[in-house]
């Protein structure tokens, strides 16, 4: 996949990334996608054991025919201490050397992080996706500002993810009774869009498939790097 030219070095002090952040929240496009989002990259990093390594995996999911069609992982040193409100700066380097490698583009980004639902309105789903020139979700498993009511128990059930009066998101149940999901706006995106998509790609679990998949796929590399794999288990075949 052939990306822009970054932006920005991902090697700063805590202070200049807020800057950054806050510079880059204008980029955001809010709005209904202008275009067919079939293909759908489903992105998610885990930390090695000795916390060297962000280890980054992307899972490209067909809405239509419900099935993987390429899956890439990637792994870079940790470079940024971690600092609240700028995990992107820590994850975002090794998504972006996985992204790298897919041979086709997909057709939005659904991230297991926060969108606009974030204390600058620019999570890791608003980063990657104002980076990529792509739309971009966020879909977070747990909140990190905001308040909200309790969502229906029922699959779909959901309630807004409000801050000083602003609606920042949704929390939606994707299985009955279940934990909710987090879900925001990343770029180029609506908030009713970015529901839609999350819900679509639900497939059993909490996590819609792509996310799901992908988050599956850092753990065994997390195993892997620890000694910790079942025997047997074919490996996980970290790359990058």
């Amino acid at each position: 996949m052939k990306l822009p030219r970054l932006l920005h070095s991902w090697r700063l002090p805590p202070a200049r990334a807020i800057a950054l952040q806050r510079r880059l929240a204008a980029r955001v496009q809010v709005g209904p996608p202008d275009r067919a989002l079939r293909r759908v990259a489903g992105l998610d990093a885990a930390f090695s054991p000795d916390g060297r390594l962000c280890l980054a995996a992307v899972v490209v999911w067909d809405r239509a025919e419900r099935r993987v069609v390429e899956t890439v992982t990637a792994a870079r040193p940790v470079r940024f201490p971690y600092v609240p409100g700028l995990l992107s700066f820590r994850e975002a380097p090794a998504l972006w050397a996985a992204l790298r490698k897919l041979h086709q583009a997909p057709d939005v980004l659904l991230c297991d992080g926060q969108g606009v639902a974030h204390p600058r309105r620019f999570g890791l789903a608003c980063h990657l996706g104002v980076l990529c020139d792509l739309p971009s979700v966020g879909c977070a498993k747990s909140r990190l500002v905001g308040e909200h009511a309790p969502p229906p128990d029922a699959p779909g059930g959901r309630a807004d993810l409000v801050l000083n009066g602003e609606v920042l998101g949704a929390v939606v149940r994707t299985r009955a009774g279940g934990r909710p999901v987090y879900v925001s706006v990343g770029h180029r995106m609506d908030l009713e869009a970015a529901v839609a998509l999350v819900l679509d790609c639900v497939q059993g679990h909490r996590l819609p498939e792509p996310t799901h998949l992908a988050d599956r796929r850092v753990a065994a590399l997390k195993r892997e790097l620890a000694g910790t794999a079942e025997p047997g288990t074919p490996p996980a075949r970290l790359s990058g």
